[in-house]
C-alpha cells in the first residue's frame, strides 16, 4: 500500500479519532506526514487496507496507543535547549527561591508537559545538579515528568538513552551521570530518582499542585486551538504566582497570552505568571 492508496474519508476518520480521545489535532499543514505515519504503520502491521487498521485501534487501546505512539515520535536529546536550561538556572531559580509567596515550601516543583522518553526532565535534573545556586538555597527540587504515551514513559523510566540522545552533554557529565550498558549509557540513580514520571493527557490534566516552572516545548502545536486554550488556561492555574512557562522555540502564546507576562531572556522567551496572579502580556 503507498500514501495515495489511503483514501481521504479514512484519513478524517483517523484524524477525528485521535482528536476526540487525545485532543491532538493533525490539521491540513500536517497531511503529508499524517498520511506517511499511517501508511509506515500499516506495512509494519502487515494490514492491506486502512479500515483494517481502524477496526483494530477502535477495538484496542493498546492498538490505538501504538497508532498514537507512531505519530507523535520525535527526535529529542539531552540538553537540546541549552539555552531554556541557563534561563532555568539563572532567571526562575532566583525568582522561585526569592518568593516568599509560595505554597510548596522549602521545594522547587518543576513540570516537564509532554516529556517523551524522558530526556527533557532528566535535563532539568542535572541542569539543578549543577547549579550552586541550588545547591546553596537548602531547597529540595521535585520535578514531575508527564507524557500522553506509555510506551514513552516506559522508556524514560528505564533511563537508557543511545549515544546520540547524548551527544549534547560533556565528557565530565557522561562520566557524573551515566554509566555505558551494551553501547548505549544508563542515568545513574542520581539523577533518575530526581523525575517522577506520569501517563497523562493533557487535555485531561488532574491538578497536581503549584508549579515553580512549566516546560511544555513543541507541544502546543499539536492541539486545535481550543484545546490548546484549555491547556495554557491549566498552566496558568497550575503555577505559583511568578512562576515561569516554557514553550519552543518556534511556538508562543500569541496575541491572546492568558494572563501571562512576555519576559526575553537571552535567547529565550519565557511566560510569566503574574505575581497578583492576574496580569497581561508586557
Amino acid at each position: 500500500m503507498t500514501a495515495t492508496d489511503i483514501p481521504a474519508r479514512d484519513l478524517d476518520e483517523f484524524r477525528a479519532l485521535i482528536e476526540e480521545r487525545s485532543g491532538i489535532c493533525f490539521d491540513s499543514s500536517r497531511q503529508d506526514f499524517f498520511q506517511t505515519r499511517l501508511r509506515e504503520h500499516l506495512h509494519e502491521k502487515k494490514l492491506l487496507s486502512a479500515g483494517e487498521l481502524m477496526r483494530k485501534v477502535r477495538d484496542s487501546n493498546v492498538e490505538y496507543e501504538s497508532l498514537l505512539q507512531r505519530l507523535l515520535t520525535q527526535e529529542t536529546s539531552f540538553y537540546r535547549y541549552s539555552s531554556a536550561l541557563e534561563a532555568l538556572t539563572q532567571r526562575v531559580l532566583p525568582d522561585a527561591l526569592a518568593n516568599a509567596g509560595r505554597t510548596n515550601g522549602p521545594r522547587v516543583r518543576i513540570w516537564s508537559a509532554g516529556c517523551s522518553t524522558g530526556e527533557e526532565p532528566y535535563s532539568i535534573a542535572i541542569a539543578l545538579k549543577e547549579s550552586r545556586l541550588f545547591a546553596t538555597s537548602g531547597q529540595a527540587a521535585e520535578i514531575l515528568a508527564t507524557d500522553i504515551s506509555r510506551k514513552a514513559v516506559s522508556r524514560a523510566l528505564r533511563g537508557v538513552y543511545a549515544r546520540r540522545s547524548v551527544s549534547n552533554l560533556t565528557p565530565e557529565q557522561m562520566a557524573a551521570y551515566f554509566v555505558p550498558v551494551d553501547g548505549h549509557f544508563q542515568l545513574k540513580p542520581s539523577i533518575r530518582d530526581q523525575v517522577s514520571f506520569v501517563v497523562m493527557n493533557l487535555v485531561q490534566a488532574l491538578y497536581l499542585g503549584r508549579m515553580d516552572c512549566i516546560f511544555c516545548m513543541n507541544v502546543l502545536m499539536y492541539f486545535s486551538q481550543e484545546h490548546r486554550e484549555r491547556v495554557i488556561g491549566n498552566f496558568f492555574a497550575s503555577l505559583e504566582p511568578g512562576g515561569y512557562l516554557f514553550l519552543g522555540p518556534s511556538e508562543s502564546l500569541g496575541k491572546n497570552p492568558g494572563g501571562f507576562q512576555k519576559v526575553v531572556f537571552g535567547e529565550t522567551i519565557l511566560y510569566r505568571k503574574p505575581s497578583g496572579g492576574n496580569g497581561s502580556s508586557a
